[in-house]
């Protein structure tokens, strides 16, 4: 399976580099390939670190603007002329997702996916690893959409919150 995840390019705390360590070394032992950003910087470097050193397949989708901070040794670097190509070759490329912490460029990321998944453009699975609560204001939003009528179906058919990488993992399995 390939499984894109979707990060910071900056540096941040520990406790959200060392969820995104222990997800990217699940996809590699798990024998999946981890599709991301590119980047060789912030959590996107860590999980692409963490993913070779278990032994994965890591596919780097970075952009022409930017195409000097992608990573070297991905076992393959494609360079998309700008963010919407990008963000649609992630997708392309991915079996499933998986949102880590990360800004607004991982705000943009996912709200396209979840908006094409509402649009019954893919099907395929959503987990946010919502490290030490990082996305519980993102999620109680979500959830008054979805009991105020904004969305055709229950949030749940969207996507799913896991604690750990583990409960990540297992959910991506489930769910494929």
């Amino acid at each position: 399976m390939n499984i894109c995840v979707f990060c910071s390019f900056r540096d941040v705390a520990k406790n959200y580099t060392d969820a995104a360590d222990k997800f990217a070394t699940l996809v590699a032992q798990y024998g999946h390939t981890l599709v991301w950003g590119g980047s060789n910087s912030g959590t996107m470097k860590v999980i692409a670190d963490a993913a070779q050193a278990a032994e994965g397949r890591i596919v780097g989708i970075s952009v022409e603007p930017i195409k000097e901070k992608a990573r070297k040794n991905a076992d393959e670097m494609i360079i998309a002329k700008d963010w919407p190509e990008r963000r649609a070759l992630l997708l392309e490329k991915a079996d499933a997702v998986c949102v880590l912490a990360g800004g607004l460029g991982t705000l943009d990321e996912i709200t396209e996916v979840l908006e094409y998944k509402k649009q019954e453009l893919h099907n395929k699975p959503v987990v946010f690893l919502n490290t030490e609560g990082f996305y519980d204001g993102f999620k109680q939003q979500l959830e008054r959409m979805d009991k105020e009528g904004f969305l055709p179906k229950v949030l749940s058919d969207y996507l799913f919150f896991a604690t750990t990488p583990e409960e990540a993992m297992n959910y991506l399995h489930s769910d494929t």
